[in-house]
């Protein structure tokens, strides 16, 4: 009876053992590790205690993946008394590591302020690889920084070495840094003898090598101007493109002044031309019939100078 008691116990005990060996697990459906180990933890759900920080492999780089074999894992786990069925049939297990991530344009940012820092000009930075991310361990200390930078002349090509973290590797990146100035622009289409107003303007970024040597670069500049021609927006305008409004129209009936000491004297004339304020322009006299010349010094009158027998 005793051996019979004994030999129960025994299989009790090897059942107990043999069902913790067994215990089934499932794979987490998304493997993102911090570290720089893999343990059995990371990659199966409800894992604990040593098994848990069992290490399997080294993680991928930061912002990497890495790929492990299904069978080996598996392996793996029954050696560490889990059991996992891989019940979908996974062909691989995917591994990402978290990272801190520099973005192509993050980068474009750091060397454009490093290049204002250096050159005290303001710079388009676009990279030779656009999707390009550098990234960094979670727990790296340091900020990224530029070790070296050269570039071609004032503008052009450019090598960058950058360091993301503090004690990292240097990652060489390239690219074209062109210099950029901010140019008034019109925010809207302008017609042939509208006057810009400080409403119509905005500012725009433009490389500076397509900005012309003529260009207006202020406001003033703009403001109060009448356009000589159909203007789109967004475009740096030249001096040519504009002109001040007309205070006298071709046609126009305007007062001609001749003033000489305390003498004065006025006639009515006909504009043939159109003028601004401070402009000379071609009048008739409409009395003696004569051409004369005038400067525009307001709305609807001119002055002349010479002699009264030539004007009037």
């Amino acid at each position: 009876m005793l051996r019979v008691i004994a030999t129960a116990t025994l299989l009790a005990l090897t059942g107990t053992a043999l069902a913790h060996a067994q215990q089934n697990v499932l794979l987490r459906e998304q493997i993102v590790v911090e570290g720089a180990t893999v343990t059995l933890g990371d990659l199966f759900e409800g894992v604990t205690g040593d098994t848990a920080g069992v290490l399997l492999v080294r993680a991928p780089q930061p912002g990497a993946r890495a790929f492990l074999d299904p069978a080996w894992v598996r392996r793996q786990a029954a050696s560490n008394g889990l059991e996992w069925a891989n019940a979908t049939g996974i062909q691989r297990v995917t591994i990402e590591r978290a990272s801190q991530t520099l973005s192509a344009g993050d980068l474009s940012d750091m060397i454009a302020d490093h290049l204002y820092r250096e050159t005290g000009r303001s710079h388009e930075v676009t990279l030779s690889n656009r999707m390009l991310s550098l990234h960094a361990p979670l727990d790296a200390s340091g900020s990224p920084e530029i070790v070296r930078l050269e570039l071609d002349g004032r503008t052009g090509p450019f090598r960058a070495d950058i360091r993301t973290h503090a004690g990292g590797d240097t990652v060489t990146v390239t690219g074209r840094a062109d210099a950029v100035m901010d140019v008034p622009v019109l925010e809207r289409p302008v017609a042939r003898g509208e006057v810009i107003e400080a409403g119509d303007i905005e500012w725009a970024r433009m490389r500076s090598d397509r900005v012309r040597s003529d260009a207006i670069l202020s406001e003033e500049g703009l403001i109060g101007q009448e356009a000589r021609r159909s203007l789109r927006a967004g475009e740096a305008l030249r001096g040519y493109d504009l002109r001040e409004p007309a205070a006298i129209t071709r046609g126009e009936t305007v007062a001609l002044v001749f003033q000489s000491g305390p003498l004065t004297l006025t006639a009515r004339a006909r504009a043939l031309e159109d003028a601004a304020i401070g402009q000379t322009a071609r009048f008739v006299n409409l009395q003696s019939n004569r051409t004369v010349e005038g400067v525009v010094d307001g709305p609807g009158r001119a002055r002349v100078t010479g002699a009264t027998s030539n004007i009037f």
